[in-house]
């Protein structure tokens, strides 16, 4: 057994800093799981959702999330924040180790758009390796409904995907399967962490390489402790997800190539698709020069 413990924060979060509030429910984990190696928060839990809260990186926000990493001695990855730089305001995440360094910040490559208006799209991948554990790596909320970002991930050796999201959708259960078949279909543990209020509906859960949860929760404040055994994703991936499909070498020895990645593979079903646009009521006028078939509504008094 090769063993790491990492605990994820599920709190309450406000519009505006935060950060007095994480600082006090990291003490507060590390009092009570003095046996934590990694602790974790959602995303945007810094200062929400508002782009007017936008910081430089590095700045002396990260400063105080590296100093509570050092005065710790903790792996903390702390969710996320809008970044400003030149190009635009990102949604990123920062990895600091133990000694309080940055090891790297992951910038979110499908911010939700359209409702994520005015935030930038990262191209980067964020994979990082601790000394005598294994290979981790970061994605950010809606970006794992993209399976090639998972998948190029686990490609490059990632053991435990890190899954900060912020969702106070209706869609939180398929967030939450779309999380759960991950860690079976790229046999990785997966820590899928909300926020509660401005920071999302909680129900925050932990799935390991086999595709069994390891922990599900509700929509109350949680330190959620989960030790996970590193050496369970190679048997998995050497011997098959409990004993059967082993996805990752089926993957690698496939014949099949995949056209739709090509230079000049045919977009036009996809580009009849339309713009990436908010969804408008049926009632409202649509715009000019389009034609529309009237809609029969029924009505019940």
């Amino acid at each position: 057994m090769k063993p790491f413990a990492i605990a994820g924060i599920q709190m309450h979060l406000n519009h505006g800093s935060n950060l007095l509030a994480m600082r006090q429910r990291l003490d507060l984990t590390m009092h009570l799981y003095p046996w934590v190696q990694m602790a974790m928060f959602s995303e945007l839990a810094a200062f929400g959702p508002l782009l007017q809260h936008a910081q430089p990186l590095p700045g002396t926000v990260e400063a105080d999330f590296q100093d509570m990493a050092r005065h710790h001695r903790i792996w903390l990855v702390n969710g996320s924040m809008y970044e400003r730089r030149e190009g635009g305001i990102y949604n990123t995440t920062s990895v600091i180790n133990p000694e309080g360094k940055i090891v790297g910040r992951y910038r979110k490559m499908f911010p939700f758009r359209p409702l994520e208006q005015g935030v930038q799209a990262g191209s980067e991948f964020l994979a990082f390796d601790i000394d005598g554990v294994g290979k981790f790596g970061v994605l950010n909320c809606y970006d794992i409904w993209f399976p090639e970002t998972s998948r190029q991930l686990t490609a490059m050796g990632v053991e435990v995907i890190l899954h900060p999201v912020m969702t106070h959708t209706i869609d939180r259960d398929v967030d939450i399967a779309i999380s759960h078949a991950t860690s079976s279909m790229m046999q990785c543990y997966v820590f899928d962490v909300n926020g509660l209020g401005a920071g999302g509906n909680g129900q925050s859960c932990v799935f390991d390489p086999s595709g069994r949860a390891l922990y599900r929760g509700d929509a109350t404040e949680q330190i959620i402790p989960i030790e996970i055994d590193m050496e369970q994703v190679s048997r998995s991936r050497e011997r098959g997800i409990r004993g059967l499909g082993q996805m990752s070498k089926a993957f690698r020895d496939r014949p099949a190539n995949f056209p739709v990645y090509e230079k000049g593979f045919d977009t036009s079903y996809l580009d009849s698709l339309g713009p990436l646009a908010t969804p408008r009521r049926v009632d409202e006028a649509p715009p000019a020069n389009v034609k529309t078939l009237p809609v029969r509504r029924s009505f019940v008094k």
